[in-house]
């Protein structure tokens, strides 16, 4: 099976003053050939400063159309979220096929300090993902398990 299409298209929204950041443009790119996700930057005019435990929502300046059977996945960087403590809620955040409008992030900073998010910044990453078609069966009962109800660290942690 080849590469599936996704068609991604840069918004309306005014994004950074830097000439060579809006030259470069919104749309989310691959840093390395082998890299699973596209990364996304913060399609912003000016920096948002982000205080300990505050979160926004930052516009990514692109809308994307997917076929019908796939999800795109918004996921916070590594890199982010080891150096200042910062992530994506929601995450990982899910892009439905028939949303058309402006693609965000719900960035967080649960550091200890203030974090600045730049314009042009790479602040999530997106993954492409398969979803399964599902069909929900009502039923008076569920068959056992092992397992059970036990729920929340009911297996343990080792």
């Amino acid at each position: 099976m080849g590469p599936i299409e996704v068609r991604v298209a840069p918004t309306a929204r005014p994004g950074p003053t830097d000439e060579a950041l809006r030259r470069r443009g919104p749309l989310p790119g691959r840093a390395s050939a082998g890299a699973a996700g596209f990364d996304v930057v913060a399609w912003i005019e000016r920096a948002v400063t982000l205080a300990p435990g505050q979160r926004a929502k930052i516009g990514c300046g692109f809308a994307i159309e997917l076929p019908v059977g796939y999800e795109a996945q918004m996921r916070p960087r590594s890199g982010l979220a080891l150096e200042y403590g910062v992530t994506l809620l929601n995450a990982p955040g899910t892009v439905d096929a028939d949303y058309r409008g402006e693609v965000c992030a719900i960035v967080y900073n649960a550091g200890e300090k203030p974090f600045v998010v730049e314009p042009g910044m790479r602040i999530a990453q997106l993954v492409v993902a398969a979803v399964a078609p599902v069909t929900l069966v009502q039923v008076r009962e569920l068959s056992r398990s092992d397992r059970g109800s036990g729920g929340f660290g009911s297996t343990g942690t080792s």
